[in-house]
């Protein structure tokens, strides 16, 4: 592994893993073109966590205040109810077909790129819609609608669809406001990034070797950099412009990975 492309891939998954363009879509894409090949696509799925420490890092004080406020606060309670219910859902589904997403769908560029596109053109869709959102603050989701936000994710198993994209975009269309959106993706990722992180570990553990586990490191570095300089911003900047700049951004990268699979293979 290269130190460059380490650092890039790195820097590529802190910078696009909390903003719905498919941070997975953005490394299998790069790592396709620059020839670069980890065991097991382990090195796409471990440096995740440093994006999820970037998240820790940024909202830590009031992870602290929603530790605190647990036994006694009913709203605490339920918050953290919704955010099992809506981890469950993706949990179950890529365990189950973890072998199939990693030897099938990881290994097909063609399908990232298409998958990039035709977010991008319902991200589009989804933005210029006049919603009257009934849920203004993620303290205020029910158990029911985190639920439905994380039936929504399971389709985020196909590269390309986005995470926080499929996400965000549910909450939308089930109720939310783009900044709790957003904020919810936010918590969402957290257990289930790092429960990615733990089963994926735990499978390519035997295959890894002392300069795999350099490479993520370096690379989890990278990511968590680029991944504070993101979550700082983005609900500022969703909340003034929406999504539509994300929309677009995916269907350029699609089409011209499209026209790059066409030309080189």
């Amino acid at each position: 592994m290269p130190i460059w492309q380490v650092l890039l891939l790195g820097l590529i998954e802190g910078l696009t893993e909390f903003i719905p363009v498919s941070s997975t879509g953005h490394l299998l894409l790069a790592g396709h073109f620059l020839g670069f090949n980890s065991p097991g696509k382990a090195f796409e799925v471990l440096i995740q966590l440093g994006a999820v420490l970037a998240v820790l890092s940024v909202y830590a004080a009031r992870l602290f205040t929603l530790a605190v406020d647990l036994p006694r606060d009913a709203r605490a309670r339920r918050f953290v109810l919704g955010l099992i219910l809506a981890f469950l859902p993706a949990a179950a589904v890529g365990v189950a077909l973890h072998g199939f997403i990693k030897t099938v769908l990881f290994e097909t560029p063609m399908l990232v790129c298409i998958t990039l596109i035709v977010g991008g053109i319902v991200l589009l869709y989804v933005d210029q819609i006049a919603f009257k959102p009934r849920f203004k603050d993620v303290m205020e989701f029910t158990p029911s609608l985190a639920l439905k936000i994380g039936l929504c994710q399971t389709a985020a198993l196909i590269p390309g669809v986005s995470r926080s994209g499929a996400t965000i975009v549910g909450a939308m269309l089930l109720g939310t406001d783009k900044r709790s959106a957003a904020e919810f993706s936010f918590f969402l990722a957290m257990p289930t990034m790092a429960g990615a992180f733990a089963y994926d570990l735990y499978k390519n553990w035997l295959i890894l070797q002392p300069d795999d586990l350099v490479g993520i490191a370096v690379g989890f570095v990278a990511a968590f950099v680029a991944a504070v300089i993101v979550v700082r911003t983005l609900l500022r900047f969703v909340s003034r412009y929406g999504y539509a700049l994300f929309g677009w951004w995916r269907i350029v990268v699609g089409g011209l990975g499209l026209g790059a699979l066409a030309v080189l293979g």
